[in-house]
């Protein structure tokens, strides 16, 4: 399934390199190929000048019983909610309650040493893996939180990656810090101060940091499906013990767990624009690449990965991936448009699916 849709990726990379189309046209196009042999599920939506001009949902909320899915539904976004835990952190900056260049050691006690919160917001930090820590260790009759990570980083001690600042490694280890180290400033719980300062704040009314309960009380949550060799078909990801993970680590904060609409992303899109939510100097810091300690460059700002044309950062985007979720928000801040992609099985390839949409957004025409 997945050579297919590779295949036909590089049939779409061909036809936009032949025939120049508009950016709606190619968006179309690349809707046509990913759901050629029916294994896409989810919501696309393209956006030009804050406003929606194509948006399309294709497939099943639910495969067991056919429900189809709709515009409006809500999906888990995965590793997509990484830029909202970093614009807490540029409020918090904005209010005076901390610096980028501030060490964790002043907010949080980790055995790892020197990390500044620019470091944690830019994956340069070179902190283990949480998850593989609570893997070995954590009795998963429990569901964890940020505290029981931390708790447990400082008991076990799994060595630090690399030294602060020397490259980049992509950590959720640093978002879930990154989320304790708000509520310490703050003195609030980090799910009541989303719901307050950015959710409620903007409109997004159907966004939330929601608990495995809540979520099953949702009638138009788009549940997660993986594909099962053996039945030939797409069934639920929390069949799989491999998703497992999500259920006892069901409690963290920062890295994941937001779950939202593709009409709900775009309010959040053009709250970022317009700088309804923190200051333009503020979004301009967030969109610097990382200068390492050798010298080079590490392009992801603040939550989001950068990227520049000959001269200029021409877009910003990020990815998610979780059992039976991959999303994706990419932004042209050049010619102001936004593209939107949830779905809920796991059948695309995503890294050749956002090489296209980088493709498709990096044209003036």
């Amino acid at each position: 399934m997945r050579k297919i849709i590779i295949g036909l990726l590089f049939i779409v990379q061909v036809q936009f390199a032949l025939a120049q189309n508009n950016v709606t046209d190619r968006i179309k196009i690349l809707v046509d190929s990913i759901t050629a042999n029916k294994s896409f599920n989810g919501v696309i939506l393209y956006a030009e000048n804050g406003k929606s001009v194509y948006e399309t949902a294709i497939g099943y909320r639910t495969y067991a019983d056919k429900k189809y899915l709709k515009k409006t539904d809500i999906f888990e976004l995965a590793s997509v909610s990484k830029q909202f835990c970093a614009t807490v952190i540029m409020q918090l900056k904005e209010k005076g309650l901390l610096q980028y260049d501030d060490l964790v050691e002043k907010y949080i006690d980790i055995p790892y040493k020197g990390i500044t919160i620019r470091n944690l917001l830019t994956h340069t930090s070179g902190l283990p893996d949480y998850q593989e820590i609570m893997d070995k260790n954590w009795d998963k009759h429990k569901v964890a939180n940020n505290n029981d990570i931390i708790e447990y980083l400082n008991k076990y001690q799994p060595p630090r990656l690399f030294a602060p600042g020397e490259k980049y490694t992509y950590s959720n280890t640093g978002y879930v810090i990154l989320a304790s180290i708000a509520e310490k400033v703050s003195g609030r719980d980090f799910i009541e101060y989303c719901n307050s300062e950015i959710f409620k704040k903007i409109g997004m009314n159907h966004t939330a940091i929601r608990t495995l309960e809540e979520k099953a009380a949702v009638k138009n949550f788009a549940i997660g499906h993986m594909f099962d060799k053996e039945k030939s078909d797409f069934i639920r990801a929390d069949s799989f013990p491999s998703s497992n993970y999500t259920i006892w680590l069901g409690n963290r904060k920062g890295p994941g767990r937001i779950s939202s609409t593709a009409q709900d992303l775009l309010i959040w899109d053009n709250a970022i624009r317009n700088y309804q939510l923190v200051s333009k100097e503020s979004m301009q810091e967030a969109y610097i690449p990382m200068k390492l300690n050798d010298g080079t460059f590490s392009y992801y700002g603040f939550g989001l990965e950068l990227v520049f044309n000959s001269k200029d950062l021409q877009m910003v985007w990020h990815n998610g991936d979780n059992p039976g979720y991959k999303t994706l928000i990419m932004r042209d801040l050049l010619y102001h448009r936004t593209l939107i992609l949830l779905t809920n099985n796991d059948a695309i390839d995503m890294n050749a699916v956002i090489a296209v949409c980088v493709r498709i957004l990096n044209k003036a025409s």
